[in-house]
């Protein structure tokens, strides 16, 4: 095992990390910006480095600042969180040049499955279905349309470096195409340095549903379950849960040893996921992407098997065996978690950065809060506006969800001009739609669509979702 870890990044994940480290005897080192230098993560952790200045640009995506971190601290390994530098192959190149253990998979792996195409391409061949789409890159904006017209509308583009719910446009008629193609493509240049685009049909009514997987350096894989994800705002998840509710979950079992053969088969190493789509309608499931780093949702995989992701991350990466098999991990009970970001549904959750001079934060059996928030805290605008994960665990889907809902009921966070998303989605989790299983990723852009006006709605309240009758997805 390490004797010492650098960890590259912030907030939440940052604290998460540092504990799991001293857990298992770690020394550790958190590199951070100008910005967070009081923050939890800081004062928690062995030692702290400044990086650089605020922006991420100059502290947290600093590649050369975070090496230097950790040569001079003496540090075998930097775990990177998610976000920022932890699917970023230069980044992992460079930690393998140098000598340090990045907690991830080798720099190849990460850089075949970050390219969309060439994941597609490698899933394709490992036998996991796919959406008709491109099999490699658009060369154009007509090459874009004459591929749209002829797998049919609605389509989706998307950024072949992308990730994050970012660089992805929907189509839904052919005179739309070549702006969208030119918009998505902008966008791809601007976020992640790489305009090339790929595309593939659009799923209106689908749910998202991913598998964990862990792999370690002798060849050994097994997955971890899988979560839905679907109740989304902008391609961004909100609400993450396991197991995957109202599905047949015979299938989902296969569809984990298909993940992981196809994960074995590309070289990965370490905690993965592998996102699908979800059709209800055709009860058939569609490879999206692989994500080379650890999810935001992570925990709730945790509360199901009782296996501390991290730890996993940290043993794999120095190079232990993983020391059980798939026929070893138990799933037990549903486990919710509801992301508390600093936004405002009722403004299009526009994020609302501020000090924060009221906390409360929910207790009780079975309750989880992943944060680094403490009262006198300014969250600054800056970064990712996500405070806190509340992660519930009960028997059933029910008690969870309204164990989750008492929970998000005592969650408090003021300031002047904060808002948070806590109220709206104890709203939304009291939709009959989400009460039944019967959601999928358009739920939210639905139902805010018909929610009262933003000058309708006091300032620091939530958007309140209208109730609608349950109908099958797709009806």
């Amino acid at each position: 095992m390490f004797d010492t870890v650098l960890i590259a990044n912030r907030g939440e994940i940052a604290l998460r990390v540092v504990r799991t480290c001293q857990e298992l005897g770690i020394r550790t080192v958190v590199a951070h910006s100008a910005a967070d230098r009081d923050s939890a993560a800081v004062r928690a952790a062995d030692e702290s480095v400044q990086v650089g200045p605020g922006p991420s640009k100059a502290s947290y995506l600093n590649i050369p600042a975070i090496i230097e971190a950790a040569r001079t601290r003496g540090a075998q390994a930097i775990h990177p969180g998610y976000g920022f530098l932890s699917e970023n192959a230069e980044f992992a190149e460079v930690c393998e040049d140098e000598g340090i253990v990045l907690i991830g998979p080798p720099a190849s792996v990460m850089a075949d499955l970050g390219d969309k195409a060439i994941a597609r391409r490698i899933m394709r061949e490992a036998g996991l279905p796919l959406l008709p789409g491109s099999r490699e890159p658009l060369a154009d904006a007509d090459a874009a349309l004459a591929l749209a017209d002829e797998i049919g509308y609605p389509i989706i583009l998307k950024a072949v470096a992308g990730g994050g719910g970012r660089g992805m446009s929907v189509v839904h008629s052919r005179e739309d195409v070549a702006a969208a193609y030119t918009q998505t493509r902008a966008t791809a240049l601007a976020v992640f340095g790489d305009g090339r685009l790929y595309l593939e049909r659009y799923l209106a009514s689908a749910r998202h549903v991913e598998i964990q997987v862990l792999c370690d350096t002798h060849g050994a894989g097994i997955h971890l379950g899988a979560r839905d994800c679907s109740l989304q705002r902008r391609h961004q998840k909100l609400v993450e849960e396991s197991p995957v509710p109202n599905v047949d979950q015979a299938g989902v079992e296969e569809l984990g040893r298909s993940a992981v053969r196809a994960v074995l088969a590309a070289g990965y190493v370490g905690a993965g996921t592998v996102e699908f789509l979800y059709d209800p309608l055709r009860r058939g499931y569609y490879f999206m992407e692989v994500n080379c780093r650890l999810q935001v949702e992570h925990p709730v995989t945790e509360m199901v098997t009782g296996i501390d992701l991290v730890a996993e991350q940290l043993r794999v990466a120095a190079g232990e065996p993983l020391g059980y098999t798939q026929a070893d991990v138990e799933f037990r009970g549903t486990a919710i978690e509801c992301r508390v970001n600093a936004e405002d549904p009722a403004r299009d959750f526009r994020p609302t950065p501020g000090l924060v001079t009221r906390l409360g934060l929910p207790g009780g059996p079975f309750v989880r809060v992943d944060t680094h928030l403490e009262t006198g805290y300014r969250i600054p605008p800056l970064y990712d506006s996500l405070l806190a994960k509340v992660i519930v665990w009960a028997p059933d889907r029910a008690g969870a969800l309204a164990r989750m809902r008492r929970a998000l009921g005592e969650t408090v966070v003021d300031g002047p001009g904060l808002a948070t998303t806590a109220p709206f989605l104890s709203d939304l989790l009291a939709h009959p739609l989400v009460q039944a299983a019967a959601h999928d990723t358009s739920l939210i852009g639905t139902y805010l669509a018909a929610a009262p006006a933003p000058s309708a709605v006091p300032a620091n309240s939530a958007a309140v979702l209208p109730t609608a009758p349950t109908v099958p997805i797709g009806a």
